[in-house]
């Protein structure tokens, strides 16, 4: 509940800043401000979190998160402008630690692609119930107050739920080596998977653009991110059954040839119904390949301090990737995007690449 409480804005945020927008208080490029700084801020905090801080007195920190979380959702309702970006980028910081938390309780199982898979499956069906609630109910009934205000209630029944949270986990490692970074292999496979990130979310965040030059009539792009979802969340529970059962080389390359795939076909900008499968695809690849990619940072770095920062490279590359896409791309062409994303890919695999072969020659 609480690492999910963390990452629930992640699938709010066109709705809720949407919705800011037409009430005419935030700017288009404002909004973007606001969903990049909050990520930003989500994944520095998680990051650092992970970094500096041991896990203890974990009811205490989660209760404290969720709480300050509640009362700057809260807060969000009463300010416009770029003052809800400042307010958007404190948010991220509760948020952080939140995911923290869960990654610190992955980090230290013995499975830890299951927990991933199940933690990614869990977040993603959660933002779907609620945004699916938002669009419904809250949002046309009570504008984006409404959906602010039901976050915060959200955070408050969480602040509850981490008094159940157990007041420490084991260490990691000898207590004389907390708190320092991880070693550099493990940074390079950060790396990587701060790459693969970029290139999924930086890809995703122009579908609607993608399809719009492919000719779709406007429905095709909505229909195409709910058939995302949906596959998301099979894909999510597909790695969850799977888990430790795979090489996570070899599965990552496989799904990494099928997301190349996709990016050739949406570069083709083609039929709707096919847009709509290769969504399908995308979406099942997005958050089945994603539990694999931690038993890759364990890999390289064994003590595990890689793994607890995990969720802070995935959150700067969701962030970062949109914007290092937007640099290519026009408001006539954007397949710029998809050259983008073909970029991040690459690097990514021939960085887990150099590091399944390093492993395997050490074995």
């Amino acid at each position: 509940m609480v690492g999910v409480n963390g990452i629930m804005i992640a699938g709010l945020q066109p709705i809720l800043l949407g919705a800011l927008s037409e009430e005419g208080r935030l700017s288009a490029a404002q909004i973007g401000h606001a969903a990049t700084a909050e990520l930003l801020l989500m994944g520095a905090a998680a990051a650092i979190a992970g970094a500096k801080l041991q896990a203890e007195r974990l009811p205490t920190i989660g209760a404290l998160s969720c709480l300050l979380l509640a009362a700057l959702e809260y807060f969000t309702t009463r300010v416009a402008g770029e003052t809800v970006v400042l307010i958007r980028a404190a948010a991220g910081v509760p948020s952080g630690i939140m995911i923290w938390i869960a990654i610190a309780l992955i980090a230290r199982s013995f499975t830890p692609e299951r927990w991933a898979g199940i933690y990614l499956t869990l977040q993603t069906l959660a933002q779907f119930i609620v945004a699916a609630a938002f669009t419904a109910w809250v949002t046309p009934a009570y504008g984006s107050n409404g959906g602010f205000v039901v976050l915060a209630a959200l955070s408050i029944a969480c602040a509850s739920a981490s008094l159940a949270l157990p007041q420490r986990l084991a260490p990691l490692l000898d207590q004389s080596h907390l708190g320092g970074l991880p070693p550099v292999r493990g940074l390079v496979a950060l790396a990587a998977v701060f790459l693969y990130l970029a290139f999924i979310v930086g890809v995703w965040v122009y579908a609607e653009p993608l399809s719009l030059q492919a000719g779709h009539v406007a429905s095709v792009a909505g229909t195409a991110v709910s058939i995302s979802l949906a596959c998301q969340v099979i894909g999510g529970a597909a790695a969850t059954l799977l888990a430790g059962k795979l090489k996570w080389f070899r599965t990552v390359l496989i799904c990494s040839a099928l997301n190349a795939a996709c990016l050739f076909m949406f570069a083709s900008l083609p039929s709707a119904a096919v847009f709509l499968a290769t969504s399908g695809v995308f979406g099942f690849l997005w958050l089945f390949v994603l539990p694999f990619l931690v038993p890759m940072v364990i890999a390289a770095d064994p003590t595990r301090r890689a793994a607890l920062v995990l969720g802070g490279a995935q959150l700067l590359g969701a962030s970062l990737g949109p914007l290092l896409a937007s640099t290519i791309v026009t408001d006539r062409e954007a397949r710029g995007a998809v050259v983008f994303g073909a970029i991040a890919l690459i690097g990514a695999v021939a960085i887990m690449t150099a590091l399944a072969w390093r492993e395997r020659k050490e074995a």
